[in-house]
């Protein structure tokens, strides 16, 4: 049993990132040996150090969508919004907040020439503040976010921007909270862990010898989700759709031969990896806590994570399967570390490798 109490820190508020550093691999790493417990503090950009021939770095390729919505109700009430996703039926289900919503309410935005055109029909009202929502212009989704939408920047970020009165959302933002390699559109939250690759890094692990696969995982709204029960076993755990083609599990299989090392590229990439070793071909809702068996992933990459959340579960999942004789003691004893570096925390902070030697 995982008491979610367990997984909490204390974390000064100014160490919680809320830019990103001034390029990717400028991000600093804190390289965490599993079974001899020792730590080492150096820069993203020296990540070959620690990498060989061989190695397989799995990406996500998914894309953030500009999912934020700022909307108004006809009567001038200002209405908060996040696009989640499509549903077969060409509507929506979106996160809406503020105001008194019913169904049939239409919204308006405000559009870049000035005009306030009704956009968005309430179509259902679901659970946890979700609703169905119909498009009323002939305008694709993907098109529509682009032109209404903004970066939906974690929660975290958003409350630290708007009390130095700064701007939600800006140029900044939509080309770094995005990777270099991002294809796929679905995302609502970027697989941070892959911010803080950059194109000459990427050449130095090529030269290496590592090599790359990548898979796609649609972030949703539920990793931010807190964890509200006692056991960490008893939380609800979301669920995220994602693909492993042929291709990625041919290079699994050579680098399982070649005796290489799987490397995650983030949690998402990992919960992936294993939901797919497990049979899972669409979507999973796998909840990776300490004792669990991993059949694929030798390694991770990550960013620091919240308390009290499930990915930081994970992280400690990861690291008693590379040989702490407590995963969790450990990654609290590396995470107190990390504050004591003034380590940068979170979706624009700096990165950890968890490694078993």
């Amino acid at each position: 049993m995982v008491k979610t109490s367990d997984l909490d820190f204390d974390l000064p508020e100014r160490l919680i990132a809320s830019h990103p550093p001034a390029t990717r691999a400028a991000a600093r790493l804190m390289v965490a040996h599993a079974k001899s417990g020792a730590l080492q503090f150096t820069q993203f950009a020296a990540l070959p150090q620690f990498l060989r021939a061989g190695d397989l770095l799995v990406l996500n390729d998914t894309r953030v969508l500009p999912a934020r919505l700022k909307l108004h109700k006809l009567t001038g009430g200002v209405i908060e919004g996040l696009f989640l996703y499509e549903n077969a039926d060409g509507t929506a289900r979106c996160m809406m907040s503020g105001g008194r919503l019913r169904e049939g309410v239409e919204l308006v935005a405000a559009e870049p020439a000035g005009e306030r055109t009704a956009i968005l029909r309430l179509v259902q009202k679901r659970e946890r503040g979700e609703w169905q929502v119909q498009k009323l212009s002939a305008d694709s989704w993907i098109t529509l976010l682009e032109r209404i939408g903004s970066t939906p920047l974690p929660p975290y970020i958003r409350r630290l921007r708007i009390a130095a009165r700064e701007a939600d959302d800006s140029v900044e933002d939509r080309e770094r909270y995005q990777t270099l390699w991002a294809q796929q559109n679905g995302s609502v939250a970027a697989p941070t862990a892959s911010l803080h690759f950059d194109a000459d890094l990427l050449q130095r692990l090529v030269q290496l010898g590592v090599q790359f696969a990548h898979l796609t995982l649609h972030v949703g709204q539920g990793t931010f989700l807190p964890v509200d029960c006692e056991r960490l076993e008893d939380h609800p755990m979301h669920s995220e759709r994602f693909i492993v083609g042929a291709e990625l599990e041919e290079q699994l299989r050579l680098t399982r031969e070649h005796g290489g090392r799987v490397i995650a590229v983030g949690t998402t990439v990992c919960r992936a990896l294993e939901a797919w070793a497990r049979g899972d071909r669409v979507q999973t809702e796998l909840l990776i806590l300490p004792g669990f068996e991993f059949q694929i992933v030798d390694a991770l990459i990550t960013n620091f994570h919240t308390p009290r959340s499930t990915l930081l579960a994970l992280v400690a999942g990861v690291a008693q399967a590379q040989g702490a004789e407590d995963g969790l003691a450990f990654v609290k004893t590396a995470y107190a570390a990390a504050i004591a570096e003034n380590m940068r925390f979170y979706s624009y902070g700096d990165a950890s490798l968890w490694l078993r030697d």
